[in-house]
């Protein structure tokens, strides 16, 4: 009984944190199976005066010896069937502006003078704070962190270079930001940030998206901004491609603005397809802020992402997200009820390959909402930690919560 315990414990440990604690095991039952025989051998030398004390003590030495070496020999036999793990992320950062104006940007509410009075002080906070939230992504599982984290509302590329130098410097992270500028008519973009020892990218590009709203207007937004490279570091290396999005958003209403994400979502379509016809088993992560939730129209029906596994077709999506909407959970709160808008929906070649394979498949989802970014109490508590609340300074996070996805491959 003592052995199905302790191996039952430490199988749940190595699929979560590797095989670290196989190696404290081998380490600390190696250790004590050389005191063990070393007592045995004591005891023996007093064999001519046995008496049932060292006796007693020489049997219980072995047998504790005994089970560290079953213990550790099982231990070894299961880090044959270990797993590795990855965890993909996306984040909307709210407003993560500089204090200096840039030329054709509408950033004049975030420099010194302008109604948020961003300064330095304030940005370096933000930074800061951006940088441990990033950090955290993925630890629950893997010490590593987060492999690669989608990212939203940044105003430029040196933004990111700032938030990866603290999150590398304080944290041991190994981010390296990638960013291309758009149209967007207050000047952020979404980015994205990867580990330079666990992911490799080979292609970026930036897709623009031709929208207009009910009255005719041009839709200014964020591009769409994919990332193709390959998972590294975890035996065979194997491609992925990530496409980073943040849709238009719900500006005079949801169903007024509907074109505008309707639209976004055909653009993201049209990407996905463009790789597919190149790779059949392409493995896909759409990720962003899609100011939608996974029922409205743009994801369900233009995108036609599926709530669940056996309604994915060839070729099809699935979104990760949807059912956790169901049971409540959201990625941000407004007006006293929960959107799920920070979605990841992945391809069904990944959706369906056999965790057996050796080949990188989806394992689960998560929304990432920690106490530490979340409201603890008054009127908002249980909603995000933002960094403004109706103008005021609050030193906070973002308005939404982190979503993310784990993959796995056995070794």
């Amino acid at each position: 009984m003592i052995i199905f315990l302790v191996n039952s414990r430490a199988c749940l440990l190595l699929r979560c944190k590797g095989t670290a604690f196989l190696r404290y095991m081998q380490i600390f039952g190696g250790f004590f199976l050389h005191m063990s025989i070393f007592f045995c051998n004591f005891a023996a030398d007093f064999e001519n005066d046995t008496n049932s004390t060292t006796y007693s003590m020489r049997h219980t030495f072995v047998w504790v010896a005994s089970l560290m070496l079953v213990l550790t020999g099982t231990l070894r036999a299961q880090e044959d069937n270990l797993q590795y793990i990855r965890c993909v992320a996306f984040y909307n950062l709210e407003n993560l502006f500089d204090t200096i104006h840039d030329e054709g940007k509408n950033d004049y509410e975030y420099l010194p003078d302008g109604g948020m009075k961003w300064n330095a002080y304030k940005y370096e906070n933000k930074i800061k704070n951006m940088a441990y939230a990033v950090s955290q992504l993925g630890t629950d599982i893997d010490p590593r962190g987060a492999t690669c984290v989608g990212v939203a509302e940044v105003e430029n590329i040196g933004c990111l270079y700032d938030l990866c130098a603290e999150a590398n410097s304080k944290y041991n992270r190994r981010f390296k930001p990638i960013l291309i500028e758009g149209p967007d008519r207050r000047g952020v973009d979404v980015g994205f940030l990867y580990d330079t020892v666990l992911f490799k990218p080979t292609k970026v590009s930036g897709y623009e998206l031709k929208a207009h709203y009910s009255d005719g207007g041009e839709i200014k937004t964020r591009l769409q901004l994919c990332v193709s490279g390959y998972f590294v570091g975890s035996g065979r290396p194997e491609k992925i491609h990530v496409i980073v999005n943040h849709w238009p958003s719900r500006y005079g209403g949801e169903l007024s603005s509907r074109p505008g994400r309707d639209t976004a979502a055909m653009l993201c379509k049209s990407i996905c397809d463009s790789i597919y016809l190149k790779e059949p088993k392409a493995k896909i992560v759409i990720m962003g802020d899609l100011n939608d939730d996974p029922d409205n129209h743009s994801c369900k029906e233009v995108l036609k992402a599926r709530k669940y596994r056996e309604e994915v077709e060839p070729q099809g999506y699935f979104n990760t997200m949807w059912q956790m909407l169901d049971r409540g959970i959201g990625s941000l709160a407004y007006n006293g009820s929960w959107n799920l808008f920070d979605q990841i929906i992945i391809s069904e070649p990944l959706m369906n390959e056999d965790q057996e394979s050796g080949r990188w498949a989806y394992w689960k989802a998560q929304i990432f909402n920690k106490p530490f970014l979340t409201v603890q109490e008054g009127k908002d508590k249980g909603t995000p930690f933002r960094t403004h609340k109706a103008g005021v300074w609050q030193n906070g996070y973002g308005d939404h919560y982190p979503t993310m996805i784990y993959l796995i491959k056995k070794k």
